[in-house]
Order: C-alpha cells, then sequence, then structure tokens
C-alpha cells in the first residue's frame, strides 16, 4: 500500500473507477446477450433493432468513458449491426 498521501488517493480514485468500469462492461455483456438471444428466440425485427440501439448506445459511453478503445467499440457494434440486418433482411416483411 502507498505511503504518500496523494498516492493513497490515487489508488481509492483508480479503485472506484475500476468497479464503474466493470460496471460497464458487465452492462454491454447483458444487453448483448439479450440482443443475441432476441434474434436465437426470432423475435419481431423492431425489438431486435430496439436492443440493438441500447447496446451500440452502451458502448459508444463505454467508448468516450475511456472503458473500450475506439476501434473495440466500433468493431463490437458493427458485427451487432451486421448480424441484425441479416437477421431483418431473413425475416418476411
Amino acid at each position: 500500500m502507498a505511503n504518500i498521501k496523494s498516492a493513497k488517493k490515487r489508488a481509492k480514485q483508480s479503485e472506484k473507477k475500476r468497479l464503474i468500469n466493470v460496471a460497464r462492461k458487465s452492462a454491454i455483456k447483458t444487453a448483448t446477450k439479450a440482443l443475441l438471444e432476441a434474434i436465437d428466440n426470432k423475435k419481431d425485427v423492431v425489438t431486435v433493432q430496439e436492443l440493438l440501439r441500447s447496446v451500440e448506445a452502451k458502448l459508444a459511453r463505454a467508448k468516450n468513458k475511456g472503458v473500450f478503445h475506439r476501434n473495440t467499440s466500433a468493431r463490437k457494434t458493427g458485427r451487432l449491426a451486421r448480424r441484425v440486418a441479416v437477421y431483418a433482411s431473413s425475416q418476411p416483411a
């Protein structure tokens, strides 16, 4: 453990931030699983697109907060969007 006052404060701040980042990552994983589950269970296209919008928002916020690198966020968003697009095109209108 740190001995200097500023180092102690920095350690407390880092731990607080780590917990917030873990929570954000967990929320993204949960939202992603819900989206993929909706696709697997053949939910209606509107619901799937709303879930995608939710995941995209969470990824964008994580990117802006520094939880994910911008390319990681873009890659995950792109892959999910492609799956939703393929799913939407396979569904009858």
